[in-house]
């Protein structure tokens, strides 16, 4: 399917699906031009460095590869001209205040058994729980994740029918906790799986249990390092949609998405207007409709949903080596419903956060300077609703260092040479995501994969999103999905 080379697109963004969507319509012989707020590609999916010391700025969990290899292969190049990446052997280290650890290790056998013998939970309830995982992603995959849920046409493919017939077996009417405190006993090994709901920025006492899905990714499939780091993802896409003749304009953010007669003719940029047949959003949708689109009507339902999570960061270069940290490390709260009750209800920091802390420099020994590492210290919170950020900093990170001293049995802020933050009101500045939501919408609902927003405009021809806000959802390997539907859907209104 090719489409006339005279056809121009304009993306908005260049984060990971706006890369994603740029490299599709290149490769199908659209003239596609980006446009970027900032001085550089990949949204949250960017780095910076500090005295020696190199970060990646967002996602920090690398996993599902192929969605990345399977945009450059489609594209008709070689994977290993734009990116590399090996597979980790773990998954995660998990720290509690009791003095217990544990090694979630890739493979699903030996983590099973690493929970028997640290937490006395039969390895084979372990091993039930990933299978009924693996069954759960084979049968909701190609429905919630891969095909777009506003398209009548979705629902006549084989393998939807067949994920719309076991809709009865996703656990659609009771939370993630409620699922995993029914298969284990133990409550450290409950509080394990319900982590798994801050994956889309979710409560584990509200989301439903069909995201039991996401350890199958982990533990069934493994977890991967993209040699480099994560902003190597961005590197690769950015490298190869030059090569496919992009044209990317940085430091320029639009200020209206031009339309004429209910048809997207373009866009507006500085006063100077950009014709084009087609625009895709990779903006959220919220600012998409708010300041782009300021004569149309908005989708309120949609733009009124609950936001998800949103974190606050610390970079701290540390001038010591911790052997007991890996890759991706975990420090439980004491109290996980209460927490989740203030980032969600309240809006509030909780007391006892549970931290979580990326060590690339663990991979990368270039991350940082000799006998040293480079620390991401992220701790989930609400989004942006008028707090005061400046005090929040100063006790979060007070609690954060005598949570880690207590666990780690050290002092670590003699050893903190370097500092940034990130916090909910800066992601949405640097990245337009309202409120700071990490993942647009949250999905503390039943029925929250048909409420995100389509991948395409229902009211005007020629307008399209591609992102963490638009179905199916944020986090790297669904804004590649995000990508895929939306130019998939492209691809079929363009036709010739």
């Amino acid at each position: 399917m090719l489409i006339c080379n005279m056809s121009k697109a304009i993306i908005i963004g260049s984060g990971i699906s706006g890369l994603a969507t740029a490299v599709s319509l290149a490769t199908k012989g659209w003239q596609v031009l980006v446009f970027e707020s900032n001085a550089y590609p990949g949204g949250k999916l960017s780095q910076f460095e500090i005295e020696g010391y190199r970060f990646d700025a967002g996602p920090s969990l690398f996993t599902l590869p192929n969605l990345v290899t399977e945009v450059i292969e489609s594209a008709g190049k070689k994977v290993g001209d734009y990116f590399n990446f090996v597979q980790c052997e773990e998954a995660c280290r998990y720290f509690w205040e009791d003095g217990t650890r544990l090694t979630a290790w890739s493979d699903s056998k030996a983590f099973a058994q690493e929970v028997q013998d640290k937490l006395n939970e039969p390895s084979v309830k372990v091993i039930r729980y990933l299978e009924e995982s693996a069954k759960l992603y084979k049968n909701t995959h190609s429905l919630f994740l891969e095909s777009s849920l506003h398209k009548w046409q979705t629902y006549f493919n084989k393998e939807v029918f067949s994920a719309l017939f076991n809709l009865h077996s996703l656990h659609l009417t009771e939370n993630l906790h409620a699922v995993n405190a029914k298969r284990f006993k133990n409550p450290k090994l409950v509080q394990l799986f319900d982590r798994f709901a801050t994956y889309n920025g979710s409560s584990p006492f509200l989301t439903p249990g069909v995201m039991q899905i996401i350890p199958h990714l982990e533990h069934n499939v493994g977890t991967f390092y993209p040699k480099g780091g994560m902003h190597s993802i961005t590197e690769a896409l950015f490298s190869l949609v030059k090569d496919l003749g992009v044209e990317f304009v940085f430091n320029s953010k639009v200020d209206e998405i031009l339309v004429n007669n209910k048809q997207v003719t373009g866009v507006k940029v500085g006063g100077k207007s950009y014709l084009s047949d087609l625009v895709v959003s990779n903006a959220d949708v919220y600012p998409t409709y708010r300041q782009l689109l300021p004569k149309e009507k908005a989708p309120e339902k949609i733009l009124k949903q609950e936001r998800s999570s949103s974190a606050f960061i610390f970079y701290w270069g540390i001038s010591k080596s911790f052997q007991e940290l890996g890759l991706h490390n975990i420090f439980f709260s004491n109290d996980y419903r209460s927490e989740f009750n203030s980032i969600f209800k309240e809006k509030s920091i909780p007391t006892d956060p549970t931290i979580y802390i990326n060590i690339s420099s663990k991979e990368t020994e270039t991350d940082a300077p000799k006998d040293s590492e480079n620390w991401f210290v992220m701790v989930n919170t609400p989004g942006d609703y008028g707090q005061d950020w400046e005090q929040i900093r100063a006790e979060l990170r007070l609690a954060v260092i005598q949570k880690l001293n207590g666990i780690l049995k050290t002092d670590i802020e003699p050893f903190i040479e370097v500092e940034e933050v990130l916090t909910p009101p800066l992601i949405e500045s640097k990245t337009s995501s309202y409120k700071g939501a990490l993942y647009g919408s949250a999905s503390n609902d039943a029925m929250s994969a048909f409420l995100r927003h389509p991948n395409f405009s229902r009211k005007l021809k020629g307008l399209y999103f591609a992102g963490g806000s638009a179905h199916p959802g944020g986090g790297i390997p669904l804004c590649l999905l995000s990508a895929r539907i939306t130019t998939d859907i492209i691809n079929e209104d363009y036709a010739i």
